[in-house]
């Protein structure tokens, strides 16, 4: 796991002096070696920070020229199948003579051999890259198919500049690093910026699974080309729900799912460094750790590392199921209890570490889990991926529900239905909910109502299923609170052509809210320590292979990650997982009434926020006011606010 960067037809004083700079930016992610290539006439220079994982020889040194001379690269990543690789290689007569036995020397012969995007499609990993070929005299992007590594470029002072991290881009001379307003309104509807946008206007995010390559008429003219996909989620989607698997019960179907998650295991497993797992004790890293434990026993290797967070607040601390499952698998297991003052001690970092506004409140927990697995671990494995393969999210199946009811509603009558829920405020709501209150279903004798009814007549404008969940999903609408923006058409033109709504929004998640939220908060949180995360649920595999099962083996009678938890229970008994699903969640709302006071009032000054020019101060004071006097809990919505100013002030 490394950090790459890079520039194109850029003119400089002084290139090597800024490649260091560059590299030296995203140093953490790097921290054994580095190294550039540079050349002047042809306006090329590319950097490597290095964290050692496979082969920690100097043979593994980057940049990386091929065998024949023509290829240099840039990689950051790993290549789980480059044993495989070398093997066919060897029997074609294509392998050069090895040097080491890093993936990336595999990769390049590959790329030398098959050219870079068979090379792409037959590679299983992780991985962004930058390559040159001196032949052609282009530079080629690529990114892995989920999007577990980062990979930034746009144009920057004439040229073009690439980065895993945009603060190797900000050292380069003539940076500007506007904020484009439309990914600002994006993050605040979000609580991240999705891809391709940036929130630095002239930036992308090479979206998952593509490659772009570019050459000197590309940078003269300013005229970049766009991305092509060698792999597609949406397309591997679609392929999996015209050809779905049949089993014959459901052991034979868990038996298959055990199989090919105990082959990726045993690819993900390999490191010539310490290894270890994120133990949260639910369904998916509980899954994965088990499952590692397998592998572990029958290889006579020591039992796996586990690592996991808890909370002195009961509602919020997983530890004690998370020690319960590690107790019963053997593994070696820490853990540590945070509190608020360790919250403030991460909170100043965050913006650095995650080098664009980002808002989920669960970055504090895996900051801190990952500090504390890279004291023992170089590398560590984790669940993620389970709810959006496996349809865990109670989302799906309510919105599914919710649509089902609204569609049967002509859409002009439904607005005229939330007009009058919101023609009475939301403090009346309350009041008359507390009066009613032995009246009313279980789920709204609590929290407050009036929000929730607010929010639902905001869901009866949903012209589509699309609208419905994107409202559904949504913190802040960026027309009420973003001065200035342009959100367009926001996310909704990637909505996925699907036929069953369940199935649109799991793919949805799985190409914006998997790559551009939950694999950047692990991955900036992990090497910003200098530990490299391995997500083994999101091999392009076990992907297509989850897409083939039929929705019954996902979710079954009210329960979701079906097949997963068969596999599971299989290892782990049930009754140490079977509990209400709790997220990574941290106490924010206590937070921000208490010890966390002070410095967001700091961000959320009313004469700040005007100078800004950035939001519109009413709603945000607004609803401060009302979060600070306990009238609601408004955390997800602040906390957005507050890591965008965070962020601005470290610009």
């Amino acid at each position: 796991m490394c950090g790459i960067a890079g520039f194109f037809g850029i003119g400089l004083s002084a290139p090597d002096a800024v490649l260091q700079a560059m590299g030296d930016a995203i140093r953490s992610r790097g921290p054994d070696d580095s190294g550039i290539f540079q050349s002047a006439e042809d306006g090329i220079g590319l950097v490597h920070r290095r964290l050692s994982i496979v082969d920690l020889s100097p043979a593994g040194h980057q940049p990386m020229q091929s065998s024949c001379r023509r290829y240099i690269i840039v990689f950051n990543g790993e290549i789980y199948n480059h044993p495989a690789l070398r093997e066919q290689l060897e029997r074609a007569g294509q392998a050069p003579v090895w040097r080491g036995h890093s993936d990336t020397e595999t990769l390049l012969a590959a790329i030398a051999a098959w050219g870079l995007r068979k090379a792409l499609e037959s590679a299983v990993g992780m991985f962004a890259l930058a390559l040159w070929d001196q032949e052609k005299r282009e530079l080629s992007l690529a990114r892995d198919r989920l999007g577990e590594k980062p990979l930034f470029y746009g144009r920057v002072a004439g040229g073009l500049a690439f980065a895993s991290e945009l603060k190797a881009l900000r050292v380069i001379p003539g940076f500007v690093g506007e904020v484009n307003r439309q990914a600002l309104a994006l993050y605040m509807r979000h609580n991240y910026v999705p891809g391709p946008f940036c929130i630095y206007a002239g930036i992308d995010k090479l979206i998952p699974g593509s490659l772009v390559t570019f050459n000197r008429q590309h940078i003269a003219l300013g005229n970049f080309p766009e991305p092509e996909r060698f792999w597609f989620a949406a397309a591997a989607a679609k392929n999996g729900l015209v050809e779905p698997l049949q089993f014959s019960s459901a052991d034979e179907a868990a038996d298959a799912l055990e199989q090919k998650l105990r082959a990726t295991l045993r690819g993900q497993m390999m490191a010539d460094v310490p290894l270890g797992a994120f133990l949260s004790g639910g369904v998916d890293s509980s899954a994965i750790v088990a499952l590692m434990q397998a592998e572990a026993r029958a290889g006579g290797a020591p039992p796996v590392k586990t690592f996991t967070i808890g909370f002195g607040e009961d509602a919020f601390d997983e530890a004690r199921y998370a020690q319960a499952v590690a107790r019963h698998l053997g593994t070696e297991h820490s853990e540590l209890y945070v509190t608020s003052h360790d919250a403030l001690a991460v909170i100043p970092e965050l913006p650095a570490i995650y080098d664009e506004p980002f808002a989920d409140s669960s970055q504090l927990p895996t900051c801190l889990v990952s500090r504390m697995a890279r004291q023992q671990v170089t590398v560590a494995l984790s669940g993620d991926g389970g709810d959006e393969l496996f349809g865990g999210y109670g989302r799906y199946r309510m919105a599914q529900r919710l649509w089902a009811k609204l569609a049967a509603v002509p859409l002009p009558l439904r607005k005229a239905l939330a007009g009058m829920l919101r023609s009475v405020p939301v403090n009346g709501w309350d009041a008359l909910c507390g009066v009613a209150q032995p009246l009313l279903p279980a789920g709204m004798r609590s929290g407050f109502p009036g929000d929730k009814i607010h929010k639902g007549a905001g869901l009866l404008h949903s012209a589509n299923p699309a609208e419905l969940y994107l409202n559904l999903i949504s913190h802040w609408q960026p027309d009420q609170v973003v001065l200035g923006n342009d959100p367009g058409t926001g996310l909704l033109q990637q909505w996925p052509d699907l036929p069953e709504l369940f199935e649109q929004m799991m793919l949805f998640d799985s190409c914006s809210y998997l790559p551009d939220d939950i694999l950047v908060k692990v991955d900036r949180a992990a090497m910003n320590v200098g530990l490299e995360t391995r997500v083994p649920l999101l091999d392009h595999r076990l992907f297509e292979f989850a897409w083939k099962l039929p929705r019954q083996m996902k979710v079954r009678d009210g329960e979701a990650k079906w097949l997963l938890r068969r596999v599971l229970y299989r290892h782990v008994p049930c009754e140490l997982i079977e509990r209400p699903k709790m997220g990574f969640a941290v106490p924010l709302e206590q937070w921000l009434r208490g010890p966390l006071r002070d410095w967001a009032e700091a961000l959320l000054d009313r004469s700040r926020l005007s100078r800004d020019g950035y939001f519109d101060p009413e709603p945000i004071r607004r609803k401060w006011a009302e979060h600070l006097s306990g009238q609601r809990n408004w955390r997800f919505l602040l906390w957005d606010v507050l890591m965008f100013n965070a962020w601005l002030d470290q610009q």
